[in-house]
């Protein structure tokens, strides 16, 4: 069986919502948390390793929480993310403790992957529909790379702003752009506002959107390291807060005429836990699904 690895985004564990960890947050009848969903999603679906971006400050916590949840089920390694694990400028930035953004830190990957590979984060829920169209492009690739999309309405929270890659595609269902969105919500007078580059944008909620879920291709490290090296090198030695993004990256490359990827759109349901207000409403979901006998309590 050819391998087929989940990339988890989860150097950000540890960003605390209320007084808890969001990533560990019980959502589950039966205490179960979002990425123990995405793990057994992923299984079903044909993947066969999972590969958690993580810190070391949190990797005992990590391992002991998360991690051995994960181990018994699917093989499973950790890389980790540092602000100095960069293609060019290494020693440049002494000031630089923040890591770089989501491209910086798949670039920490570039060693542990020699295979095609999936890249989800770790504290969204994003349904089995969705995995499963990852899967199926992976066994006749229509392009160079897929982004698993959703429409803007069904990530909207309720309880504050969002940011969301917007998306725009061709007539041929590959994407022409993918614009960082910040601050969207829907007013009181029902329409959908965000901001993009400093200026309002009106959105409806039909439009397609990324939720960093994504596959790709070996050969995608190819391109990080020149797009995330010219990235590094238009900053100056004292920069501590520029960062650069998967979708950043993809938007260069599809603007180039370069790349190919292909828009999966799915209907399904995504929902994370942005705000601490958030969590009953994921709660109250999860439990409708298990009573339609889409997942099992306990997860199995």
């Amino acid at each position: 069986m050819k391998e087929l690895t989940l990339v988890v985004l989860a150097a950000g564990m540890g960003k605390r919502f209320g007084d808890r960890i969001k990533q560990l947050e019980p959502l589950g009848p039966n205490g179960e948390l979002l990425i123990d969903y995405s793990v057994h999603d992923a299984i079903r679906s044909g993947f066969t390793k999972v590969l958690f971006i993580i810190r070391h400050d949190i990797d005992e916590h990590f391992r002991s929480t998360i991690g051995q949840r994960v181990e018994k089920l699917i093989k499973t390694e950790y890389v980790y993310q540092t602000a100095d694990f960069l293609p060019v400028r290494s020693g440049d930035f002494g000031e630089r403790e923040k890591p770089w953004g989501t491209a910086q830190a798949l670039w920490c990957c570039k060693d542990a992957l020699k295979e095609d590979f999936a890249v989800i984060n770790a504290d969204d829920f994003y349904g089995a529909e969705a995995f499963d169209a990852l899967s199926r492009f992976f066994e006749q690739p229509a392009g160079n790379a897929c982004s698993v999309d959703y429409l803007l309405k069904n990530t909207l929270s309720d309880n504050g702003t969002v940011n969301r890659g917007v998306c725009m595609t061709d007539s041929e269902g590959f994407l022409t752009s993918v614009e960082e969105t910040k601050q969207i919500a829907k007013g009181a007078d029902g329409v959908i506002r965000g901001t993009y580059k400093a200026q309002e944008r009106i959105l409806s909620e039909n439009d397609t959107v990324s939720m960093s879920m994504w596959g790709f291709r070996e050969d995608f490290f190819d391109i990080l390291r020149k797009r995330l090296s010219d990235f590094l090198n238009g900053l100056s030695n004292d920069e501590t807060k520029a960062e650069l993004t998967i979708a950043d990256v993809v938007n260069e490359e599809i603007k180039d005429k370069k790349y190919k990827v292909r828009e999966i759109l799915t209907t399904s349901r995504w929902f994370g836990i942005t705000y601490e207000s958030d969590t009953e409403k994921a709660r109250e979901i999860l439990r409708d699904y298990v009573s339609k006998g889409v997942y099992t309590a306990p997860l199995r």
